[in-house]
């Protein structure tokens, strides 16, 4: 069964290696790791039962992934399929975000 993909899920990653197996014969396998997660402020008028983060990685500086839905391999999660849009390029590489929005499960 896959993991739930929440805020706690990441944040129990940081700093680890997530591999992104590119299509095509000769395609590179590119590390991206995970930076930060980041929570989105809690509005007065928004719905409590949401969930509501974005998770930034860094890749390297040489290769740029377009925005697009990449599959992603991780030690501890498994395979995921993921949204990245890149952000910035700095010193240390690319960066990637990837935002998460969804209802969360009623304890019930």
């Amino acid at each position: 069964m896959p993991v739930k993909l929440t805020e706690e899920i990441f944040t129990q990653q940081l700093n680890t290696k997530f591999r992104v197996r590119l299509e095509g014969e000769g395609a590179p396998e590119i590390a991206l790791e995970l930076d930060e997660v980041e929570s989105f402020p809690t509005l007065t008028h928004s719905r409590s039962d949401m969930e509501r983060f974005s998770v930034y990685f860094y890749g390297p500086g040489d290769f740029l992934l377009p925005q697009m839905t990449y599959h992603l391999e991780h030690e501890q999660l498994g395979e995921l399929d993921i949204f990245l849009v890149p952000v910035v390029q700095d010193a240390r590489g690319f960066r990637y975000e990837a935002v998460f929005s969804y209802f969360k499960e009623s304890d019930e």
